[in-house]
């Protein structure tokens, strides 16, 4: 990354703009996660049928990050964040209706429009975040998903207060949906046009000149975007899991991202269902565990520069694994909620840390980068729902044991994320892109 220059009101606008749109899809994601209990209630659903409609938020959310990249190279990241605010307030406005209206069917479809506009979005948001970068000459990807972190706390801390006076979940998303499409306008309008569809085509040779630009925009780009056509395609793709150390890393992000996921999907339920609380408590938890992720990745910076990122990813699961455990064996709802502190900062690096030693210093690291972040996306969206059917016959706690296990398995494996020989400390630290 060149060095840092003066930064002109036209750059300072659209970077300001992106960590706007950022906070404001943090914000929505936590106003629906908050009030689940609400909206389970309201549906008279089973856990398991809840497990269901969650696989909408699932199936549209990994069908906005597979296309999105390819989007971008089209049209340019603009375009494409026009699209996901579009479909992310058109969601929020569903999923409002058919809680109203108590519809399962609704709230399925309208979960499948809001995780397709957040996948969009997110594509879109690394891919201009690293040209932002390269412009101003300083990190940028990390802030930019601290805020979506700060945004989840702040959903968190509104979706609490409004359970408490039992505001009406469809009148409360119906707000958030249009805050998020003001924010969506004013960066609509502050974002440069084409950003994306020229380092799209350059793929490696623009990442061979920034280490942070290219782990942003492989991250973003998803399984399409690898550099110059050569590794591109499926079959490139596939290729790249050939080598042993990435089947590892791969494993180590499907497990740190199913624990992130799953504590986004069931936490506050976990806390109403599992060990008695009511809905505010669990919303306060889940709040809890936002602000554990939000300080862990703000702060894990001079961590990773002290102890490298093995000992702190292995460090990381461990801490993960006793939250986890502490809320599912223990019978004190208090030390359980207080527990999830430990596993929101023993989540919050996994994901990001994995993601740069996939990229660090070798041949075809957008390739590596992009088959990552797919199997951590994976993990992220589509295995936690999966969690609900298990509960259905062994209870909700219970089936956090699956968690846990994936865990411990992580711990064991860091090993496959040392540092290659002669890979700098800053391609760990300088950029750390995450899920959401």
């Amino acid at each position: 990354m060149k060095n840092p220059q003066v930064v002109d009101a036209a750059t300072r606008r659209w970077r300001a703009a992106l960590f706007l749109f950022m906070l404001a899809t943090g914000v929505s994601m936590a106003s629906w996660v908050a009030r689940t209990p609400a909206v389970r209630d309201a549906l008279e659903v089973s856990t398991g049928a809840m497990g269901l409609v969650l696989f909408g938020l699932s199936i549209g959310s990994m069908a906005g990050v597979l296309a999105s990249g390819g989007l971008v190279r089209r049209h340019g990241g603009r375009l494409v964040i026009a699209l996901g605010a579009v479909l992310l307030v058109a969601g929020l406005l569903v999923i409002a209706g058919g809680a109203a209206l108590e519809v399962s069917g609704g709230v399925f479809g309208g979960l499948a429009l809001f995780g397709a506009g957040m996948g969009l979005a997110e594509v879109a948001f690394n891919i201009e975040g690293a040209a932002v970068e390269r412009t101003v000459g300083r990190p940028v990807l990390p802030v930019l998903h601290g805020c979506f972190s700060l945004g989840t706390v702040v959903g968190a801390l509104l979706g609490m207060g409004l359970t408490a006076v039992r505001f009406p979940v469809g009148w409360h998303l119906g707000a958030v949906a249009l805050a998020v499409a003001a924010a969506g306008v004013w960066t609509v309008r502050s974002v440069p046009a084409g950003t994306g569809r020229e380092s799209a085509v350059t793929g490696d040779a623009a990442g061979a000149a920034s280490t942070e630009g290219a782990v942003g925009t492989a991250d973003a780009a998803g399984p399409g975007a690898g550099g110059g056509g050569r590794t591109g395609g499926v079959r490139g793709q596939l290729a790249v899991w050939r080598d042993r150390r990435l089947v590892l890393i791969g494993l180590i992000v499907l497990a740190m991202a199913f624990a992130e996921g799953s504590a986004n999907d069931w936490l506050p339920l976990l806390m109403v269902d599992g060990h008695g609380t009511g809905a505010t408590a669990g919303s306060l938890t889940f709040m809890l565990f936002a602000v554990a992720m939000t300080t862990g990745r703000f702060t894990g910076g001079p961590l990773l520069v002290r102890y490298g990122p093995a000992a702190v990813v292995r460090a990381s699961a461990v801490v993960a694994a006793v939250g986890v455990a502490l809320v599912i064996f223990s019978d004190s709802a208090l030390l359980a909620g207080a527990a999830v502190v430990l596993w929101g900062l023993g989540a919050s690096l996994g994901f990001p840390v994995t993601i740069s030693a996939a990229g660090e210093g070798v041949r075809d690291a957008s390739a590596r980068v992009a088959a990552v972040s797919t199997a951590g996306y994976a993990a992220f969206l589509v295995g936690p729902p999966s969690l609900g059917f298990l509960a259905d016959h062994v209870g909700l706690r219970n089936a956090m044991v699956v968690v846990l296990v994936l865990l411990g398995g992580a711990a064991l494996i860091t090993g496959a994320l040392r540092r290659r020989p002669g890979a700098p400390v800053s391609e760990v630290t300088a950029s750390q892109p995450d899920l959401v």
